[in-house]
C-alpha cells in the first residue's frame, strides 16, 4: 500500500503503474489522482482506448482487458464503484465471487499482456483488505486508501497553495479555518481560493479574513451559539440563531444539531468525570480529535443536570411542535433565553 502522499509524488514524475486500487472518503484527493492517471495516460477515446466499467458490465472485464485498443499502445480501463472489492458479510454474493476469482487467476497468468498493453484503475468507496484479489493488488500493483485528512495534514497541504500564490498564512489562522468550515478538502479548497484572492499576492489571510469571507458550517456555528449561551449573552444567542434563519437553514436542522451538540457536551461531561476517553465516547475519527478541547471547554459552562434538562427540552419541542402546540422558532429563542437568564 502506498500513503496518499507517496502516490501524488509517483504521479508527479510521470511514472504509471500498470494497476491502481484507489478507494477511501476523502473523494477531493482521490478524484485528483485519478484525474492525473487520465491526464497521464494520455488522449483517451471511449471505447477504443477508454473504457468504463461498473456494477452492470462488470462480468465483461477480462474481455475488455484482451481486446486490442485499436490505434493505440495502451488502454485505459477504469472500474468504479462495481463491488468488486466490496465487504460481503455472511451473505456473499455468489456471481460477483466468481468474476473475482477468474479475475485472480486471469491477472496471475498474464500479468505480462497487462504490463504491455493496460492501465487498470480501480476505484471503489471501500474495500475488503482480506480478499486475494487486494492482496494481488498490493502485490503487483498500487493501493492507495484515501483516509480522511488529519489537521495538521490539511493545513500543510492548504500552506503549500498559499505558498504557490505568494500569500502568508499562520497555523493559528489554519486552524482557525479548519475550525469554521470543516475537514473537507474540497469546501476548504474553495475556501482558502477566495481568502487568497482577498489578500492578493504579497498579503496575508488574518483571522477576521475567515470571519468576513469563509462560509462556517452550522457545527462551527453551533459552537458559536454554545459560547454565547454559556456566558450568559443572550443577545448574542438570539442573533446567532437569527442569522441562521436568515440563511435559510431549516429549523428543524438547526434544532437536530444543537440536540446532537448538547449531546456531546453530555456525554463530555460524563467521560471526564468516569476518566474515559473523549474521543472514543465521542466516536470521533482520527480528523476530528481538535474538536476534544472545545468541547471540554463549552462543558464547562453547564452541569451534568442543566445539560440534561436542555436535551429533555428539545425532546419536548419537537414533539410539540410536530403536533402543533408551540412554533419551533419560538421554542428555540424560549430555551435559547432561559438558559441564557
Amino acid at each position: 500500500m502506498v500513503t496518499i502522499e507517496n502516490l501524488e509524488k509517483e504521479l508527479n514524475t510521470g511514472k504509471l503503474r500498470s494497476i491502481y486500487l484507489l478507494y477511501g472518503e476523502e473523494l477531493f484527493l482521490l478524484e485528483n489522482s485519478l484525474k492525473k492517471i487520465k491526464h497521464l495516460f494520455g488522449e483517451c477515446i471511449k471505447g477504443i482506448n477508454y473504457i468504463n466499467v461498473d456494477d452492470t458490465n462488470i462480468s465483461g472485464l477480462i474481455g475488455d482487458i484482451e481486446t486490442p485498443a485499436f490505434g493505440f499502445e495502451k488502454k485505459l480501463i477504469i472500474v468504479r464503484n462495481s463491488g468488486i472489492l466490496k465487504k460481503e458479510g455472511k451473505r456473499k454474493n455468489a456471481e460477483m465471487e466468481k468474476i473475482r476469482g477468474r479475475l485472480v487467476d486471469y491477472i496471475n497468468e498474464n500479468m505480462q499482456i497487462i504490463n504491455d498493453s493496460v492501465i487498470l484503475v480501480i476505484v471503489e468507496e471501500d474495500a475488503d483488505t482480506k480478499q486475494e484479489l487486494y492482496k494481488l493488488i498490493d502485490k503487483i500493483g498500487a493501493i492507495c486508501n484515501f483516509e480522511a485528512q488529519k489537521p495538521f495534514q490539511i493545513e500543510n497541504r492548504l500552506k503549500i497553495i498559499c505558498n504557490q500564490y505568494k500569500v502568508q498564512v499562520d497555523s493559528n489562522t489554519l486552524k482557525y479555518l479548519i475550525e469554521c468550515c470543516g475537514t473537507n478538502m474540497q469546501d476548504l479548497i474553495n475556501e482558502i481560493r477566495k481568502l487568497i484572492e482577498y489578500a492578493g499576492t504579497g498579503g496575508k489571510i488574518e483571522k477576521q479574513d475567515v470571519d468576513k469571507l469563509a462560509i462556517k458550517k452550522l457545527e462551527s456555528i453551533i459552537f458559536d451559539l454554545t459560547d454565547n449561551l454559556g456566558k450568559k449573552e443572550t443577545q448574542k444567542a438570539l442573533e446567532v440563531l437569527k442569522n441562521l434563519i436568515y440563511n435559510k437553514e431549516p429549523l428543524q436542522k438547526i434544532l437536530i444539531t444543537l440536540y446532537n451538540h448538547f449531546k456531546k457536551l453530555y456525554i463530555t461531561k460524563i467521560a471526564q468525570k468516569y476518566n474515559k476517553e473523549i474521543t472514543t465516547s465521542l466516536n470521533l475519527k482520527p480528523n476530528q480529535t481538535f474538536l476534544v478541547n472545545k468541547y471540554k471547554t463549552q462543558s464547562k459552562y453547564f452541569t451534568p443536570a442543566e445539560l440534561k434538562n436542555i436535551l429533555q427540552e428539545f425532546r419536548d419541542l419537537d414533539y410539540n411542535s410536530k403536533n402543533g402546540l408551540i412554533d419551533l422558532q419560538v421554542g428555540l429563542e424560549t430555551i435559547l433565553c432561559r438558559y441564557c437568564s
